[in-house]
């Protein structure tokens, strides 16, 4: 396994792989891996010759300073970690390599996918994860790129932003991966007690209850519901959204799409935890 920290060594060993006709598969993370990253570097060296797993902390999409702060690391587990699921090469770069100019997002029209739901409680989130996913593609010129659905949201707006920039990859989502109980894995989780995991499984079960019980009720009063079962655990619930997977537009009537998918965002204690999953 290769560890690069510099842009141009690593660019130069890329352009030399794909001149002898290798595929790139690439798969970004912030580090703190869990087996839900194990699975994305699995599923791509399924299909790629060569697999690239970035590890870096992107400052700018951080809306609190105290978030990025405590934002778990461990550089040393990582790669060992990688290294024993046979990742070819890990770039691990400074904020510097990243941002060379200054640190601040660019001005990426997102067509209004960044607007609700994660857009409303993380301001200038999505700015952030589009620039430095752009400036990653530019670098590691993959051929694909793997991303969990867990973080919906963003998988769309990566997307979005590959096809609308030409920035080259195909970008494939793969299925949440969860603990026995059904937490969705996050590297958020370490931050969290036995206890405290045990508590954040009403958003699993929310999510469980809708799927099998969205017929019942019109989206709204399924919210509620759901809000209403919220007020009695000791999560904060920030917000529960049934939209589109397509436009993310709010669903008011079911008759009026072909797919739903529904979204919960909250916070225990200081840990923030999203889920999501498709309802039709």
């Amino acid at each position: 396994m290769l560890i690069f920290e510099k842009v141009s060594l690593l660019k130069n060993h890329i352009s030399y792989s794909k001149k002898q006709g290798k595929s790139i598969g690439f798969v970004a993370t912030m580090g703190a891996l869990h087996s839900g990253h194990v699975s994305l570097v699995r599923q791509a060296k399924q299909r790629d010759s060569i697999v690239v797993v970035s590890i870096f902390v992107n400052p700018t999409q951080f809306n609190k300073q105290d978030d990025l702060v405590k934002y778990p690391r461990n550089n040393e587990r990582d790669k060992r970690l990688l290294d024993e699921v046979d990742c070819d090469i890990v770039f691990i770069p400074s904020v510097e390599e990243m941002y060379p100019n200054k640190v601040e997002s660019e001005d990426i029209n997102l067509e209004g996918l960044d607007k609700n739901m994660e857009g409303t409680y993380r301001t200038n989130h999505f700015d952030g994860v589009a620039t430095v996913v752009k400036r990653l593609f530019e670098i590691i010129s993959p051929d694909r790129a793997y991303f969990g659905l867990k973080d919906f949201q963003q998988y769309l707006i990566v997307k979005h932003i590959s096809n609308v920039l030409k920035l080259g990859p195909e970008v494939i989502g793969l299925e949440i991966e969860r603990n026995e109980k059904g937490l969705a894995l996050s590297s958020r989780n370490e931050r969290l007690s036995e206890s405290e995991k045990e508590e954040a499984l009403i958003i699993y079960q929310s999510i469980n209850w809708a799927k099998k019980n969205y017929q019942n009720l019109s989206p709204q009063n399924l919210i509620n519901k759901l809000k209403l079962d919220f007020e009695k655990s000791n999560l904060d619930l920030e917000y529960i959204e049934i939209c589109d997977p397509l436009s993310l537009n709010p669903i008011k009537h079911w008759s009026e799409y072909k797919e739903a998918r529904i979204f919960i965002a909250a916070n225990l204690g200081k840990v923030r935890l999203i889920d999501n999953d498709s309802l039709f």
